[in-house]
């Protein structure tokens, strides 16, 4: 007697088509490789660790509530060429090379469009007008700022576990508005349906405030 297959029901990690990369993505690897030549803030870390974790956080979200597309992992990726390097003129460049879809999310995922980098807006002017233009995004763009936010909050307290307070002397503001960005920018992602990275975001801010109260 032959066995009957029943066919798996499909739920809704399989409703939309999967992600699949394409030559553009290895494309955006080199344009960020080219563009971002530094290091993290303070470290012999190149640039391009953050940029690949933050796309790699980004892919780990395939087939969840918000359907991740190759637009989304190369934006990740390009997420801070315009506001580091070039502006206005870098994210026409963008628009060019990878589309208007790519643009959008690099142009609601930068905090400056200066073409200069010494003459960005104050630091607390551009972090206020970003999250007050993030609260109006759409998904994919708080799911990439959302990743964006969570490796730099992992970096920040696996630093501080080696180095205590120091970590903060690398940035423009201290532990107190570190702190306070980050607690702006988990109202506006909780304010929406949740996801995997939001959690650990929320996690790991509160380590990080437990572990600063801790010191002496």
């Amino acid at each position: 007697m032959k066995t009957r297959i029943i066919p798996r029901p499909k739920d809704a990690s399989h409703r939309h088509s999967r992600l699949a990369l394409t030559p553009k993505f290895t494309e955006a690897v080199e344009y960020a490789r080219e563009l971002h030549t530094e290091y993290r803030k303070g470290t012999d870390i190149p640039y391009m660790a953050h940029l690949l974790g933050v796309a790699a956080l980004v892919l780990g979200q395939a087939g969840g509530r918000v359907p991740v597309t190759e637009e989304m992992v190369i934006a990740a990726l390009l997420h801070d060429a315009v506001e580091d390097h070039g502006g206005l003129p870098t994210l026409h460049e963008i628009k060019k090379r990878f589309g208007p879809e790519v643009a959008r999310m690099v142009a609601a995922l930068s905090d400056t469009f200066a073409e200069d980098h010494d003459k960005k807006e104050g630091w607390e002017e551009r972090k206020n007008a970003y999250l007050e233009r993030l609260r109006h995004e759409p998904d994919d763009v708080l799911l990439i700022s959302a990743a964006d936010k969570l490796y730099n909050a992992k970096a920040i307290l696996d630093d501080y576990k080696e180095i205590g307070a120091a970590v903060f002397e690398r940035f423009k503001r201290g532990a107190d508005q570190q702190l306070w960005y980050f607690d702006e920018l988990l109202k506006v992602f909780l304010s929406h349906p949740r996801n995997r990275i939001v959690d650990e975001l929320e996690h790991v801010v509160k380590e990080l405030k437990v572990r600063i109260a801790a010191k002496p």
